[in-house]
């Protein structure tokens, strides 16, 4: 318990001085504009989804439901779902698939407690959602002894990739893909901005935590942390290699 608690001091640690900057732009754009407002861009304008990364270039702009990978899927999706869909795809093989929206972790939760038979492996493909839902959800697949999966051509991109950390064995095939980038735990109006601040890193935190507990290393959350919200960071095989989110070797 002492050495997790000290890893997790150790990766809050190395973000406070990032979150303290973002609080401050959260509060000056508060006090100039008086409205909404999310985690600032700070990046010039990156290229569509639909260019393929390589290292050095992995940031694109992030659009859900207007972008997809340029590889052709393993299997077409169509329009994918605004919430969370489960359905079975082969015996204990199930499909998850869709936004995930406020409520989906009680949901979906429920539904993988009732399916028949019991899903053994769960193929992933999201553009995100409700970062509390992915952890949520994330935390049932590992104690229900669930595998996931993310197949070529698809994606897994936001909140996703925590959901997806939480298979008991996580497989990701060549030419699948998985992004981070920053996360809304609130919203900064001119008076709760102070506030808006204190979500951020008691989400952040949250989500260090989960990162430890699934043997993701927290290291991942530096492009997280630094990757607008209207951008998205595609990690390359050898960082998911690196930060442990692959326990498979693609055998396509």
């Amino acid at each position: 318990m002492k050495v997790r608690k000290n890893a997790v001091a150790r990766a809050l640690s190395g973000v406070l001085v990032f979150q303290l900057v973002i609080g401050g732009l959260l509060i000056l754009g508060d006090s100039q504009s008086g409205a909404n407002l999310g985690l600032p861009s700070l990046s010039p304008s990156q290229p569509r989804l639909t260019e393929p990364v390589q290292p050095g270039d992995q940031r694109r702009v992030f659009r859900p439901g207007r972008d997809a990978p340029a590889t052709q899927p393993a299997r077409a999706p169509g329009k994918l779902p605004k919430r969370l869909a489960l359905a079975q795809e082969n015996g204990a093989v199930y499909r998850l698939e869709g936004a995930i929206a406020p409520g989906d972790g009680e949901r979906i939760i429920g539904l993988l407690t009732a399916a028949e038979p019991a899903p053994e492996t769960l193929i992933v493909q999201s553009s995100g959602g409700s970062v509390l839902d992915a952890l949520a959800l994330g935390r049932h697949i590992r104690k229900a002894e669930i595998g996931t999966q993310v197949l070529r051509g698809e994606f897994c991109y936001s909140a996703c990739p925590y959901l997806f950390a939480g298979g008991v064995e996580r497989t990701i095939e060549e030419d699948a893909y998985i992004g981070v980038h920053q996360h809304f735990f609130g919203q900064s109006t001119v008076l709760p901005a102070a506030f808006a601040v204190e979500d951020i890193q008691r989400g952040q935190g949250d989500v260090m935590v989960y990162l430890i507990e699934m043997g993701i290393d927290p290291a991942v959350m530096q492009f997280a942390l630094t990757t607008p919200p209207d951008e998205i960071y595609i990690l390359l095989p050898e960082q998911l290699e690196t930060f442990g989110f692959p326990t498979e070797k693609d055998a396509s």
